[in-house]
């Protein structure tokens, strides 16, 4: 059965005195089915929202207040990099499986290539700090305590050979309060390119990021704390400061908000029912993470709760957890891993000074393995266009006729001609029969 494991972070004091929760673990790996459990922990972190990521070898976590980054190894479950950096961390992400972004309190970015330890800084573009930042397949998008939304191109701030400052590609400035959370899907076409950012001013807006254009901007009773996308980008799930939780469908009913049938963009959506509303004793959830299939929504609580609750019916939420401390984020494992060709199992620190290109990485599979044609197809996006321009070429000119298949049609002709001499036979003999038959008569 496949199992589904998802990784939680805490920050703070704890709560009570509770002696069977370990007061110095601050990362906890859970097992979500086929049953509840704790896997495995880390110790000695303090993770505030936004300031964790993982990928298939190593969880990193930004420490609350600080700046440095603990590196935990997945394969050795162990602290395997204590990583410090010049200004304060704020918060994190991973872009693909090998660039780890950090947004700063001095309102910059700064990406560090964990297989080689080249680091790169981008100019404080943001006047105040980057409370959040998001990866899509080719951008990244930063949010700041500013209510600017920049948008970077991925390419262009790896680019080895750049010597200009970085800049944004553009900019996102609808919001009048701090930006609190973003989600962006991972469409790699432009016309479907979906951002949405939640902030103070009470509002979330959608957004086509490639383009810059405004899709469609929702207002809450209460300022939305976090979001998530669903796996397909359909709908949206926020968390508000006075503890509602709300579900917005994007594409379905009789008025959507996007796609086919939608009104203008400049349109504002009043969204006034909720999906559900946690305990009071709980607190606002500060952290939403959606499970593979998009059916079970996970939050976490200021209150140390870990909540499950199940989308398509709508019930009262489950308490699976109690940490004993704020639960700040919740991130899930990915159940199906891609095979990859290398494996990155010892991280490099990053440095800024100028120095040898140097990669490091572990081969996971031999070297000059082919590819077979299902596989490539199997991996592809839509149709590969070799397979496009096979297909037009098939009906454009019949392909020759091989050897074999010139055998098989001699083969053909002999077998008819043998079941042509024996319907011949056959006719002859009932013919012989009929008139014997009418001799005797």
């Amino acid at each position: 059965m496949l199992s589904e494991d998802f990784i939680s972070s805490v920050c703070g004091p704890p709560l009570s005195s509770n002696t069977a929760v370990s007061k110095d673990v601050g990362i906890y790996c859970h097992t979500l089915s086929p049953a509840y459990s704790v896997k495995s922990t880390f110790k000695k972190s303090a993770t505030p929202v936004n300031c964790l990521t993982l990928n298939d070898t190593h969880v990193f976590a930004a420490q609350n207040e600080k700046a440095y980054v603990h590196v935990y190894s997945r394969l050795r479950g162990n602290q395997e990099a204590f990583v410090s950096y010049p200004e304060r961390v704020r918060c994190l992400t991973l872009a693909g499986e090998d660039v780890l972004v950090v947004g700063t309190a001095e309102g910059r970015l700064m990406l560090w290539e964990v297989c080689t330890g080249r680091l790169v800084s981008t100019p404080p573009r943001h006047v105040q700090a980057v409370s959040c930042v998001v990866a899509g397949p080719y951008h990244l998008i930063s949010g700041s305590d500013d209510s600017d939304i920049h948008v970077w191109s991925l390419s262009r701030l790896l680019d080895l050979g750049s010597t200009a400052e970085h800049e944004p590609d553009h900019s996102l400035r609808n919001h009048r309060a701090a930006i609190t959370s973003l989600a962006v899907g991972q469409s790699a076409n432009p016309d479907t390119s979906i951002c949405v950012s939640a902030s103070k001013d009470k509002s979330c807006i959608i957004w086509n990021y490639a383009s810059g254009e405004v899709l469609r901007t929702l207002l809450f009773p209460a300022a939305p704390l976090c979001i998530a996308l669903d796996p397909s980008s359909r709908a949206v799930f926020a968390s508000s400061e006075d503890g509602s939780l709300y579900l917005i469908e994007l594409y379905s009913g009789s008025r959507p908000l996007l796609g086919p049938g939608a009104e203008d963009g400049s349109t504002v959506v009043q969204v006034s029912s909720p999906f559900g509303v946690v305990p009071s004793d709980a607190g606002p959830a500060s952290t939403l993470a959606l499970s593979y299939d998009g059916t079970l929504l996970l939050t976490g609580h200021p209150k140390g709760q870990i909540m499950k609750w199940d989308v398509a019916d709508n019930r009262t939420p489950v308490e699976m957890a109690n940490l004993n401390a704020a639960v700040t984020n919740i991130l899930f494992v990915p159940p199906l891993q891609e095979k990859k060709p290398t494996m990155t199992p010892t991280v490099v620190k990053p440095s800024q000074m100028e120095m040898q290109y140097t990669f490091t990485s572990q081969l996971e599979a031999e070297s000059g393995t082919e590819t077979s044609r299902f596989q490539t197809l199997l991996r592809a996006t839509g149709f590969p266009q070799v397979v496009l321009e096979d297909a037009v070429a098939a009906f454009q000119q019949p392909a020759a006729d091989s050897a074999a298949e010139q055998d098989l049609a001699r083969q053909n002709e002999e077998l008819w001609e043998v079941i042509k001499e024996q319907k011949a036979l056959q006719k002859e003999t009932l013919q012989k029969y009929m008139d014997a038959k009418e001799g005797c008569s």
